[in-house]
């Protein structure tokens, strides 16, 4: 039992202090083009329409020929799981995303929602042992040679839930102290973005950045996460958070948001963005988006609950840089 309390204090403080993140190979197709989906805010035992979102995601996956998903967080509501053995697990994931199409890996952060559970379980190999697809972590990396995705654990980033949690009791078991926390996976993305050689990034956590929905902009990732993310020219950053469908693009860079959070519960009736030049897409309601990377291109498609194309954007870069 000693060393069981030992090995797990090291764990805890691997998580704190380690200046390496996680990594993970995903090998592209053989033309070395990659497909994937992206859903958020989803978990919901099949409710507010996830199920037939999900029943659309399997339908465009085959089409596609995807070869992951990616999952931008809020995984299970209300409040998490609330351990290894929840049916939650089953009766929101396993038992929804049937579809041949998404037997694939999926890649999944942490949401504000997750965060109310317990946070160990969603990160414990158990659920990857009941369902192979399962693969959920605070922080990471995935290589898939074309392109590098970087994975960020956003929720502690946010003052409120701290400060003013309401009748919401959080699981913060590895993020204490937060100051520290948080200043070492800045430091670990900055490094890990300025490592990568990657012919296009991309990055991924489940709070926005720049959003007209109800939640609107994270006041503190464009403090502190933006200015690294624009400094390493990275191509897209991903969230869900807001439960909607929505791409914003920069004035002040080349970094396009996307924010796919329509996985279940949406309709929230609120839009609010002041530069109409910067809004390239908003829909209020449930949906999932696509992307296909290339060595050349990026092409997102986004879709609603019936599967129906609601928007299209494309991206090019030249074969070989010139710098």
């Amino acid at each position: 039992m000693g060393l069981l309390v030992f090995i797990g204090t090291i764990t805890l403080c691997l998580v704190v202090s380690s200046a390496v993140l996680q990594r993970f190979e995903q090998a592209p197709k053989p033309d070395g083009s990659l497909s994937f989906l992206v859903i958020g805010d989803w978990g919901r035992k099949g409710a507010y329409n996830q199920s037939e979102v999900a029943f659309q995601m399997g339908v465009t996956g085959k089409q596609l020929d995807i070869d992951f998903v990616i999952s931008a967080g809020d995984n299970f509501y209300e409040s998490g799981l609330t351990g290894i053995d929840d049916p939650a697990f089953d009766d929101s994931f396993a038992k929804i995303y049937t579809a041949y199409s998404l037997q694939k890996q999926w890649y999944s952060v942490l949401g504000n929602h997750d965060y109310r559970g317990n946070v160990e379980a969603q990160l414990s190999p158990v659920l990857t042992n009941l369902d192979k697809r399962w693969l959920c972590s605070r922080s990471f990396i995935v290589n898939a040679e074309v392109a590098e995705f970087f994975f960020v654990d956003t929720t502690p980033f946010v003052d409120k839930y701290f400060t003013k949690p309401g009748d919401h009791v959080y699981d913060w078991r590895g993020i204490l102290p937060r100051k520290q926390y948080i200043s070492n996976l800045l430091k670990d993305v900055d490094l890990a973005l300025q490592q990568s050689n990657a012919k296009w990034k991309i990055v991924v956590g489940h709070h926005t950045i720049r959003s007209a929905g109800v939640h609107g902009n994270t006041e503190e990732l464009v403090k502190q996460l933006l200015p690294i993310l624009e400094a390493n020219n990275i191509d897209l950053f991903i969230n869900g958070h807001d439960h909607c469908l929505q791409h914003i693009s920069s004035l002040d860079s080349a970094i396009q948001f996307f924010t796919s959070g329509g996985g279940s519960k949406a309709w929230r009736g609120v839009m609010n963005w002041g530069k109409p030049e910067e809004m390239k897409f908003y829909y209020d309601g449930q949906g999932f988006m696509s992307v296909k990377v290339t060595e050349t291109e990026i092409d997102i498609v986004f879709y609603d609950v019936f599967g129906n194309v609601l928007h299209k954007w494309n991206t090019s870069k030249q074969l070989h840089s010139t710098w």
